[in-house]
């Protein structure tokens, strides 16, 4: 059996405890994502999906186990990896165009200062920045512009992983979602692999092809790998009329309420596998148009 494009293996987080001993946030996590993907977490505040970020980008170091991409081992910051924060992280002396140039140029040394700047200015236009905007600064710009700057900036250099940190959570319904819909029209086109986290089980069910879930810490662990049965492409407004939105919906909510409590803690010594969870009620519609007969209905003669 093939490993996936990500593997995660054996990863497991302690941090001392302040008072002489350990807090295990997580432990003997594993998953996979595969090459194009887009694969969410979801879990409360504490269980440690940050942390898992934060390895998955080279800032941070497990206390065990390892990550691999492609193959190889993950150590460090890459461009190979771009990551989109909450808080935008852009270059405040840069203009907009600038911060995504500067990366454009290190991604790609060979390539003409014109070449870098088509580039760059085309992925801000995909975000919806064009004109004179492209050349004011981060402080000039609202927290949507500032938002599409940088999810232009991590597309436009080609990252083998996408990592995404929360990154419509500063931002008003209205702008999340209509940035929401320009993630989803890049990603569509670019197949880049993405790895989010997120609160919003809304926007986790209209963004991702897999949710993972984690119970609460100390001990968390990434309890279950729910896929998403709802076709491609997908619209905030149309998701909610499919057969499948409300039972994926009420599966999600019904862990993170209940069960993501009852799993909390527990310590296991082996590897830690999400379960897979497939929800289709259009399956099962399917199947009881075929097996089941249509009541009569009365006819007035």
């Amino acid at each position: 059996m093939s490993k996936p494009f990500l593997s995660i293996e054996n990863l497991t987080q302690v941090y001392p405890d302040g008072q002489g001993g350990d807090l295990t946030v997580f432990e003997n996590a594993n998953f996979g994502v595969e090459k194009g993907e887009f694969v969410v977490i979801l879990g409360h505040s504490g269980c440690g999906k940050s942390t898992i970020m934060n390895i998955l980008a080279g800032l941070a170091e497990p206390t065990s186990g390892v990550v691999k991409m492609d193959g190889y081992e993950v150590s460090g910051p890459s461009l190979d990896r771009g990551v989109v924060f909450q808080n935008y992280s852009l270059l405040p002396w840069l203009s907009t165009l600038k911060n995504v140039t500067f990366g454009v140029a290190a991604r790609h040394p060979e390539w003409s200062k014109a070449q870098v700047v088509e580039h760059s200015t085309k992925y801000l236009a995909m975000v919806g920045l064009e004109g004179d905007v492209i050349h004011r600064k981060p402080s000039q710009l609202s927290g949507g512009m500032r938002q599409r700057v940088s999810i232009a900036r991590a597309f436009a250099n080609h990252p083998q992983l996408l990592l995404l940190d929360e990154p419509f959570g500063a931002l008003d319904a209205l702008t999340r979602g209509t940035i929401q819909d320009e993630l989803l029209k890049i990603w569509s086109g670019t197949q880049q692999t993405v790895f989010m986290i997120t609160h919003d089980i809304d926007e986790a069910i209209l963004l991702a092809d897999r949710i993972l879930l984690m119970t609460n810490g100390p001990f968390a662990r990434v309890a279950e790998s729910v896929e998403i049965t709802i076709p491609r492409p997908r619209t905030r407004t149309g998701i909610v009329d499919h057969p499948n939105y409300y039972a994926i919906r009420n599966h999600l909510v019904h862990f993170l309420g209940e069960r993501s409590k009852e799993l909390a803690g527990q310590h296991t010594d082996g590897p830690n596998h999400p379960t897979p969870v497939r929800i289709d009620k259009t399956q099962a519609t399917a199947d009881n148009e075929v097996d089941t007969p249509r009541p009569l209905r009365a006819v007035n003669s």
